[in-house]
């Protein structure tokens, strides 16, 4: 049996021999394991389960259910909930979109904006008006704006 072929313990093994006579054991893996993906369940699937679910009477069997499918208790609390207020089919995760809170702030923006500019134009008018008094122009009277 060659250096390469045996092992240093159950869980390391020999990757290669170098040229100094020194065993070399293989690290650990350095891949990432990637995060599970959330399970998103059929409103078929929901009722079904709970379908079986009622069906249950001995002790154990609810827990007998749960363990073949790979669920917790909470998901048959949540599915009988959402049934009862008829919304089995899956939500949308994450914060609603609230459409009113957003036509108001783009309300309040522009209703902003334009303070500024009413602000800026009352500043010129102003600055007309005394330029015309400096130089003794006739000034138009505020009626007639309209």
């Amino acid at each position: 049996m060659s250096l390469q072929q045996q092992r240093v313990s159950p869980q390391v093994q020999i990757s290669q021999v170098p040229s100094n006579g020194q065993l070399k054991a293989a690290g650990p893996d350095p891949e990432v394991v990637a995060l599970r993906r959330r399970r998103r369940f059929s409103v078929a699937y929901k009722q079904r389960i709970l379908e079986e679910a009622e069906r249950c009477s001995e002790p154990g069997e609810v827990g007998a259910l749960l363990r073949r499918e790979g669920l917790y208790s909470s998901h048959l609390t949540r599915w009988r909930a959402q049934r009862r207020g008829r919304q089995l089919e899956p939500q949308k995760r994450g914060r609603q979109a609230d459409l009113q809170a957003a036509e108001l702030k783009r309300l309040q923006r522009e209703n902003e904006r334009l303070k500024a500019q009413l602000e800026r134009a009352e500043l010129i008018i102003d600055a007309q008006k005394k330029l015309c008094q400096l130089l003794n122009l006739p000034s138009f009277p505020e009626d007639e704006s309209a």
